[in-house]
């Protein structure tokens, strides 16, 4: 960790126009997280276009802030309503709806804020030490070595989420095919444009996922969704909790900061399966005078929480260190790094030191704010989930659209929206993941002239792709991954039989 670009990026993240960036994104977050439905990768899709007047590094610091603080709002949503507000929320609607049907919501909302508070403090912490040192290692790195990273991500992601192995890779192959639309680089042939001569440079990715996560999500909760009607518990005053609740949440949040942290390095997709991993260790460690799960645990709570917002900063180290994303909310991140024209990866801290050590300091800071901002607001937060339905993603399709359109002035890019936002409602309805295929548009094109260099630095000999330790051990690793789910199920069977 270079101290002093850290100190220099600090002094810049306190300056006036980044913190109210900072604060804009923390407030913004939390409402984005209280809502249903509505997620940071959402959000920070919607917001794209929009930034492209802003100074880069104000516009990161935001969306920065806006992930964070999605993972605190989602908690609000999940304790008071039993609908989580993301996806990362789910586990954490098991123990704390229940707290709240039994008076307690002050306790859950309080454990589920400061334990956001102490994961992302201690996680943030990580990133600043772990980053350039991951970098340093990525310098070193052969065009092989990273087209293995890339390809553990694909089957990592497309084999972990969704209802079967079989979907989820669907759904990385289907979001390659879209990364192919447009002319090769190299060749300058044109690939799956079907002579549209505005398809020759590709969908933009803008449009892809804004159309995607907003429409696609809007025209699901229209047809199949609830748009009304649900009761919620009614929450005033503030949040917190006793000393005895104190001492009760304190390990579940350090446990819980350990396995959200690594889950969101590693390709694993996002903070459904860490919090999950949290919930199921808390209830097996759960004392037996204490032992209330099912009735409402405040461990049950505390651990998920801080398993989520862990993995939310842990999923910012192979973003800026490799320009990898691990999850869709990363994957929509790097696509505000290179709106920007910035490239993520090994060459970003010495390139760009005080963008990079800014963006740092400025999460500290938002993480700091998102407490402040919880604790005592949390009434008014309960509040936004009055907000009719029908009204709420009316917006959204509206502003969705005029955000894919302002790009490039096009038609083309809003025919192409309305085309995508279908695609997306179809995934839901049918249980497809839309990580996958956000990962396979993104990565794809990066995968394919990793693949390239490869080769060329080979003469064509394909040994290359295993040529070093480091890919022999990704791949090995893969293979596990993939087969190993497979040979215990038909252990199982057999035990059955």
């Amino acid at each position: 960790m270079d101290f002093s670009s850290f100190l220099a990026g600090f002094a810049n993240s306190l300056t006036l126009v980044n913190l109210g960036f900072a604060l804009l994104g923390t407030i913004l977050g939390t409402l984005v997280g209280v809502l249903p439905g509505i997620g940071p990768a959402l959000a920070i899709s919607l917001l794209l276009p929009v930034a492209l007047g802003v100074d880069p590094t104000a516009a990161l610091i935001m969306f920065g802030a806006i992930y964070y603080g999605a993972m605190f709002g989602g908690s609000t949503t999940s304790i008071l309503l039993n609908a989580p507000g993301e996806s990362g929320s789910v586990m954490t609607t098991i123990e704390g709806n229940k707290m709240a049907r039994n008076g307690k919501a002050s306790a859950a909302l309080a454990t589920a804020a400061i334990g956001s508070f102490v994961a992302g403090a201690i996680a943030t912490g990580i990133v600043a030490v772990a980053s350039p040192t991951i970098a340093w290692i990525g310098i070193r790195m052969t065009p092989a070595d990273f087209f293995a990273l890339m390809v553990l991500a694909f089957g990592t992601v497309g084999a972990v989420l969704g209802q079967s192995m079989r979907r989820g890779l669907i759904a990385l192959t289907f979001g390659l095919s879209i990364g192919l639309i447009g002319l090769d680089l190299q060749t300058g042939s044109s690939r799956l444009t079907f002579g549209i001569p505005e398809a020759f440079d590709g969908i933009e990715t803008v449009v892809l996922v804004v159309s995607l996560f907003a429409l696609g999500e809007a025209l699901y909760v229209s047809l199949y969704g609830k748009l009304g009607g649900v009761q919620k518990n009614k929450f005033k005053g503030l949040a917190w909790m006793s000393k005895s609740d104190f001492k009760r949440s304190f390990w579940p949040w350090i446990r819980g900061t350990a396995i959200g942290f690594p889950t969101g390095v590693i390709p694993a997709g996002g903070s459904e399966l860490p919090t999950f991993l949290s919930y199921s260790l808390e209830k097996r460690l759960a004392r037996k005078k204490h032992n209330e799960f099912g009735s409402g645990a405040i461990e049950g709570v505390a651990g998920p929480e801080a398993a989520n917002n862990a993995n939310a900063a842990g999923a910012m180290v192979p973003l800026l260190a490799l320009g990898l994303p691990t999850s869709a909310t990363a994957a929509v991140m790097l696509v505000a790094f290179q709106q920007f024209d910035i490239r993520p990866g090994p060459l970003l801290f010495t390139d760009q030191p005080v963008l990079v050590w800014t963006l740092i300091a400025s999460l500290f800071i938002g993480n700091a704010l998102l407490l402040v901002i919880n604790l005592p607001l949390v009434g008014l937060w309960a509040k936004l989930l009055d907000i009719p339905a029908p009204y709420l993603y009316g917006g959204i399709v509206i502003f969705a659209m005029v955000g894919a359109y302002v790009l490039n002035n096009s038609a083309f890019d809003l025919w192409a929206a309305v085309v995508i936002g279908i695609i997306g409602l179809l995934f839901r309805k049918f249980g497809y993941p839309v990580t996958p295929l956000i990962l396979g548009v993104i990565l794809g094109p990066m995968a394919e002239q990793e693949f390239r260099r490869a080769l060329q630095s080979a003469a064509g000999d394909w040994s290359v792709l295993v040529s070093t330790p480091f890919t022999v051990s990704i791949y090995a690793l893969l293979a596990l991954v993939l087969i190993a789910p497979q040979v215990l199920r038909l252990v199982r069977s057999k035990q059955q039989a």
